[in-house]
């Protein structure tokens, strides 16, 4: 049995983690708390307000995509290393990335950035299919099998440089990069959908601002958001003289 929540059960998608399964019944009440009060005190108490967000992310056990020296820590209000120099990032802001892509059920989304595979989990149970781009072959695998365990079946990880896209499955509904980028990654902006957007962390390396565009008319606009602060973005289209692995 799977998650079916949000809007990708509104789309009949059935696909997602087993909630019967022995490693979530054996934490199934401490966990299940756990994400409760982090959808209250951390999101809602925010100003996140799209219930098909706060659902996915009440019923995704973030534990288990953390290190298993962090998942005590799983639900604190920060982001946590999940190596590599990487990190799984703070709940709030993978909730604020997600509301402002405004997924629909058939939409079919493009990440950037895949690490543990958080955010995929989260964007699979509100969209039909989620393509996602790691850059360094660890996390691309560890990722893809965790996924595939936890049974998100919705969602593809492949590995290569992100800051390009992933052309073979274009367009893309939505975009989400999960790094930070000195501008918006060109190619990504080519590969939205009509009536697409794409979300991104944009600015300096210590400092980056939420950045939304929006296709419409094959034309795209852009809206500024909050502030923020993500690792940085690699490859091509990404930061230059940065070490890929």
């Amino acid at each position: 049995m799977g998650i079916t929540c949000g809007r990708a059960a509104e789309a009949g998608n059935a696909d997602g983690i087993d909630m019967n399964s022995t490693s979530t019944n054996e934490r199934g009440d401490e966990s299940r708390e756990a994400r409760q009060c982090m959808v209250a005190m951390q999101l809602r108490r925010r100003g996140i307000k799209d219930e098909c967000v706060l659902e996915a992310m009440s019923r995704i056990p973030r534990e288990e995509f953390v290190p298993p020296e962090s998942r005590q820590r799983a639900y604190e209000d920060e982001p946590l290393a999940i190596g590599g120099g990487q990190t799984i990032s703070q709940p709030y802001m993978v909730a604020v990335m997600t509301a402002t892509l405004q997924l629909k059920p058939t939409d079919k989304v493009l990440e950037i950035g895949t690490g543990c595979g958080y955010q995929a989990a989260i964007l699979s149970c509100l969209s039909k299919e989620v393509y996602s781009v790691e850059i360094r072959p660890e996390l691309a695998r560890s990722a893809a099998e965790r996924l595939q365990e936890l049974g998100f079946a919705n969602v593809h990880v492949h590995c290569g440089d992100g800051s390009a896209g992933l052309a073979e499955f274009a367009p893309y509904d939505a975009i989400v990069v999960t790094a930070a980028a000195p501008l918006l990654p060109e190619p990504l902006q080519q590969q939205l959908a009509e009536g697409g957007r794409l979300v991104a962390p944009v600015g300096d390396p210590s400092h980056q601002n939420l950045v939304c565009a929006r296709k419409r008319a094959n034309a795209i606009s852009y809206e500024w958001h909050e502030g923020c602060r993500f690792v940085p973005l690699v490859g091509r289209f990404g930061w230059k003289g940065l070490d890929l692995l």
